[in-house]
Formats: structure tokens, C-alpha cells, sequence
């Protein structure tokens, strides 16, 4: 009996570093963190899809409907979106106010205008701190006017909008057999 016990907690002892290497890290503690890390998986699935789709499947609609985007017009309209709410964000006048990445069609264009307004917003995420997140900035509206939130919530606002739109863009992709990035093997 006493060799069993020993052999137990001797494999006990042994089989812990080898579980300790398996357990997932702790969640972050605040906000901030919790954030830009969702964001950070967020943007490389939009990025990566971008640059997966084949060109001549830009202009892909689900079905007839011309009030559907195409592929190519929702990756457009993330570039708009992303310019907008995180110039809120950072309290900086929109660079791209004056365009509308919507109307672009060919793929080298979108792909190159969504990934200068994620790096965009790239800086808006990484400034984001617990105490800043509650500071009051000015959100643009749809039809351009401004009006008070809080920080924090454009840039979850800006990653609830790119998750809307990945899923949207995870249909078009899987009506092509086109593997998504977020079900990529890892």
C-alpha cells in the first residue's frame, strides 16, 4: 500500500509542471487591456480576409439585392468607419473625412485603405488607458454632427461594428469555400 501511495504522488508530482504549461493565462485585469487585445484578433482577421479574397470576388453580393454591399463595398465601409470613430477617439479631425473607401472597387486599393485605417486606429487602442477610457470626447454622427461620449465607448463601438462586418464577411467568403482567417488552423 505504501509503494501505491508513493507512485501516486510521486506521478502526481511529476504530471503538475506538465499541467501548469497547459492552463490558459489569466484574463486581463482592465478594460484597457481586455480592449486592445479583442481588437488586436480583430484586426488580423479583417486584415488577412482582405488580403484572402480573390479579386474577382470584390464585387460578390449574397444575393440580388443592390441594397447588399458587395465584398469589396464592406471592406470599404470598415475603412470609413474605423477612420471615423477612432479620430473621435483620439480627439483628431478625421484624415479621410473627405472620402468614401466605399466607392473604391479594385482590390489593391481596399486592401491598402483598410489596413492604413486599422494602423489609424491602432493608436487610439494603444493610448487607451482605464482613466482615459471615461474622458468625454466628440462622436461623429451619420449625418456629421457631433455629439458627447465617452471614449471607451467608440473604440467598443468601432470593434462591435468590425465583428458585425467580419461575420458578414466570413458569409461571403464561405459561399466562395473560402476558409476564413478565424477558422484557419492555428
Amino acid at each position: 500500500m505504501f509503494k501505491f501511495i508513493l507512485g501516486a504522488t510521486l506521478g502526481t508530482l511529476l504530471a503538475l509542471p506538465l499541467a501548469a504549461q497547459t492552463i490558459a493565462p489569466a484574463p486581463p485585469k482592465d478594460l484597457s487591456t481586455w480592449l486592445r487585445n479583442s481588437y488586436g484578433l480583430n484586426r488580423k482577421f479583417l486584415a488577412r480576409t482582405a488580403e484572402k479574397m480573390p479579386e474577382e470576388f470584390y464585387g460578390l453580393r449574397p444575393g440580388p439585392q443592390t441594397e447588399v454591399r458587395t465584398f469589396g463595398q464592406l471592406i470599404g465601409h470598415l475603412a470609413n468607419f474605423n477612420y471615423r470613430w477612432c479620430s473621435d477617439a483620439k480627439r483628431e479631425k478625421n484624415p479621410q473625412e473627405e472620402t468614401d473607401f466605399e466607392k473604391l472597387t479594385d482590390k489593391a486599393s481596399l486592401v491598402k485603405a483598410l489596413n492604413t485605417a486599422l494602423t489609424y486606429c491602432d493608436g487610439a487602442y494603444a493610448m487607451l488607458t482605464d482613466v482615459n477610457s471615461l474622458d468625454i470626447v466628440q462622436g461623429t454622427r451619420d449625418d456629421g454632427t457631433k455629439a458627447p461620449v465617452l471614449r471607451v465607448s467608440r473604440l467598443i463601438s468601432n470593434l462591435a461594428h468590425n465583428n458585425e462586418h467580419y461575420g458578414n464577411l466570413v458569409t461571403y467568403m464561405r459561399i466562395k469555400s473560402i476558409v476564413p482567417p478565424s477558422s484557419e488552423p492555428r
